[in-house]
């Protein structure tokens, strides 16, 4: 097959070092040369390289690791919600295949289970701590960045695939969620080897990239839903038109895609859909106990119109919309919810892919170099787009998927221009890509003005330096146009560096997490700041309620007329909110009608913030004690209201804990039938009271068994906690 290049040339004419030339000799030994030993392989790269370029790129991979690593014990479980089911798992391998929240296989996590594979293997071999749930979460991150180097690289210079990379390790939303164990981690990484083997496949033609793209997306999928699909038209989009071969082949090749896409994504959905319900655990999240349901509704459409059955809240309504997860609209991105953690450069690379499509777009239609461009930037902007105007549920960690769409572009179109600089148009571009990351970095830093408040002064006064320097990139000497660079670089990525040191200094545990210092990302919208008041996100108290501030953790978390829940982490006990921001670790959260709640109480605020919907509770050894008498006799020594609340104790004790209603408590799981059936089996010892939302009274499932406990069975005390004994009567 002929394969289609279209190398860029310098200035001179001369064919760039920025991909491989149309005559570029075959990787590897020739006949009859000794090949290299894999470690000497390894340390010098491609023939072609300089010899700096892959020491280079190994001291990035490594200080993205060490960073990376960096006091990772300090997040503890990190989300409960998936560090309980990651025990599980590891218990049960009928947990680990399903994503179980316990080993009793009584209800799932609300995502599809891939996500938890790798941690849960982690901790079958080294046992359940910190370092073991969140390590593979790190490696990930270090996986991402090489990929996108590795992309960015087979068709631009070194330099810009050191870029791409560095921009993606110091992202402040990829250091959070590269260090945390939500399913996000994955979803990055898989969606960036999907990017990656598309334009391989741009490059020669060859069906099996195709098909390996759709076998990563098909398993992104598996991590985090229909959210793997957002670049799905992007990605078919650039290939049928720029791919070099016949128009039939490139349809037929993506058929083969889609149908590879299937089969890895749909073989777990078959099984499960297929399993008897009555032998599997209940599809948490879902209504009807169907993962089906769960992906299209509560996981897919609901998240875009906020119509999320059995969630903890609405959306925010179209453009320019408020709702609980915040505003909507074109300037979401940029908001003082989630500027500082994602769009620190992302004004600079809407600039960049601009000028990127602008250079070449005299070039045929099979060139890489702009269908490269097309790639990663549709996926940049679908995924920007979507997150902007969905009203369902969202959380300023979600962004952390731009991350590498963003760094991608950023690293190729800061090349291309450095390449072209002696060209008026290229060299003006590239001052005005590093005048709008800087300038954005001064607001952004601004917003929290007792943060370095010398640093965005720097940032603007450097970029705005550099740029001048960079306008003449083309009639000054290399190296002063080089120092020029350097200084925009270092301009550039100063406020996202300082903000992602700040996330790497916390632990970070809950079900809400942000990066960057304290009040750097405050739910409220455009009306939003630090300490602000809610408008339907997170930020203090509102009307007709107090969030007060939370000793343990950054964000007092308010909702609409609610009172402050306390939010401590696993090992520490919850504390009462306060007004404004405090620490991350834990969450202050108000609900309509809601009191303040602390470890163990009754009622709707049990530990770890809204009876642990933020975070999982805080467990005495009193209560370890009293829930591992017997334990071996039961299935579950415990049941609970909401999964945060189960998760805490379920970590504490090791042993399976149900969770009534899953996550939010409002999972129709188990039935009160059920239940009922259960306890006079004598499989569950104890029901904790206090949880999640279900058992606030509104008449729903989890309402119905906690009302049937607390009239039946016999109350027990430890400390703050109040338990019942569902072997004991109340009137015996």
């Amino acid at each position: 097959m002929t394969t289609h290049h279209d190398p860029p040339t310098t200035e001179h004419g001369a064919a760039a070092d920025w991909g491989p030339p149309p005559t570029a000799p075959p990787r590897g030994p020739q006949a009859g040369e000794p090949r290299q030993p894999f470690v000497r392989r390894l340390w010098r790269g491609r023939p072609e390289d300089p010899r700096w370029v892959r020491p280079a790129l190994l001291g990035l991979l490594a200080a993205t690791l060490v960073l990376y690593l960096y006091d990772l014990s300090a997040s503890g479980y990190a989300n409960s919600f998936y560090s309980a089911a990651v025990q599980a798992g590891s218990r049960s391998w009928k947990a680990f295949f399903f994503g179980s929240l316990d080993a009793g296989n009584a209800i799932t996590v609300d995502k599809p289970p891939a996500s938890l594979w790798p941690m849960e293997l982690s901790v079958r071999v080294f046992g359940l701590n910190s370092w073991a749930i969140l390590a593979p979460e790190v490696l990930m991150g270090v996986a991402t960045v090489a990929v996108v180097y590795a992309a960015v690289r087979r068709r631009f210079s070194p330099v810009a695939g050191l870029i791409a990379g560095a921009v993606l390790a110091l992202t402040p939303v990829a250091a959070l969620m590269f260090r945390f164990n939500n399913p996000d981690a994955m979803l990055a990484l898989l969606m960036s080897v999907a990017c990656y083997l598309v334009v391989r496949g741009l490059e020669d033609g060859r069906t099996k990239w195709l098909v390996w793209a759709g076998v990563a997306i098909g398993f992104a999928f598996l991590a985090k839903t229909l959210q793997a699909f957002l670049i799905l038209p992007a990605l078919a989009v650039v290939y049928a038109v720029c791919a070099p071969v016949s128009l039939r082949k490139r349809f037929g090749q993506l058929a083969a895609a889609t149908l590879a896409l299937v089969v890895s994504g749909g073989w777990w959905v078959a099984v499960v859909e297929l399993w008897p319900a009555s032998s599997r655990p209940y599809i948490g999240g879902s209504q009807n106990n169907s993962f089906l349901e769960l992906t299209f509704g509560y996981n897919g459409l609901g998240r875009l119109n906020g119509e999320e059955t059995g969630s903890v809240g609405g959306g925010g309504g179209g453009a320019g919309g408020s709702g609980m997860w915040g505003e909507t609209g074109w300037d979401r991105m940029f908001n003082s919810e989630i500027g500082g953690q994602i769009s620190w450069l992302l004004p600079a690379a809407l600039i960049l892919l601009v000028a990127g499509l602008v250079a070449t777009r005299k070039a045929r239609r099979t060139s890489v170099t702009r269908a490269s461009f097309l790639v990663w930037g549709g996926s940049l902007l679908m995924t920007t787009v979507v997150f902007s105007y969905m009203a369902g549920i969202f959380h300023q960690y979600y962004t952390v998927a731009l991350a590498p769409y963003l760094a991608a572009v950023v690293g190729m179109g800061a090349g291309l221009l450095w390449e072209r600089r002696r060209q008026p148009w290229a060299s003006i571009a590239l001052a005005a890509s590093v005048v709008a990351a800087a300038a954005w970095g001064y607001v952004l830093l601004n917003r929290t003005p007792d943060y370095l408040p010398w640093l965005k002064w720097l940032v603007l006064i450097g970029g705005l330096t550099a740029a001048l320097g960079l306008v003449f990139a083309g009639r000054i000497s290399r190296r002063l146009a080089l120092g020029a660079a350097a200084v925009g670089l270092v301009a550039a990525l100063a406020g996202p560096t300082a903000y992602t040191l700040s996330t790497l200094r916390e632990g970070h545990t809950g079900s809400i997490v942000t990066a960057g210092p304290a009040g750097a990302s405050v739910m409220g919208g455009r009306g939003g700041g630090p300490g602000g008041g809610m408008r339907g996100g997170f930020g203090g108290g509102t009307p007709g309620g107090q969030g007060r501030q939370n000793q343990q953790g950054r964000q007092g978390n308010g909702f609409p007329g609610g009172g402050g829940f306390g939010g401590g982490t696993p090992t520490q006990p919850g504390q009462q909110g306060q007004q404004g921001q405090g620490e991350r670790n834990g969450n202050g959260f108000g609900f309509p009608g809601g009191g303040g709640g602390r470890t163990g109480e009754g009622g709707l605020g049990g530990a770890g913030g809204v009876g642990g919907l933020l975070n999982g509770a805080s467990v005495s050894s009193e209560a370890e004690k009293l829930l591992a008498e017997d334990a071996s006799k039961y299935t579950w020594v415990a049941a609970s209201v909401g999964s945060q609340n189960a998760a805490g104790y379920q970590l504490a004790t090791g042993d399976p804990v149900m969770a009534i209603g899953g996550f939010n408590g409002t999972d129709p799981s188990p039935t009160p039938d059920q239940f009922k059936k259960y306890v006079e089996e004598g499989r569950i010892h104890y029901f904790i009271a206090g949880g999640g939302m279900g058992g606030g009274g509104n008449g729903g499932t989890a309402s119905q068994i906690s009302s049937w406990i607390q009239s039946t069975f016999k109350k027990v005390t430890v400390g703050s906690a109040t338990f019942y004994d569902l072997t004991q009567k109340a009137d015996d």
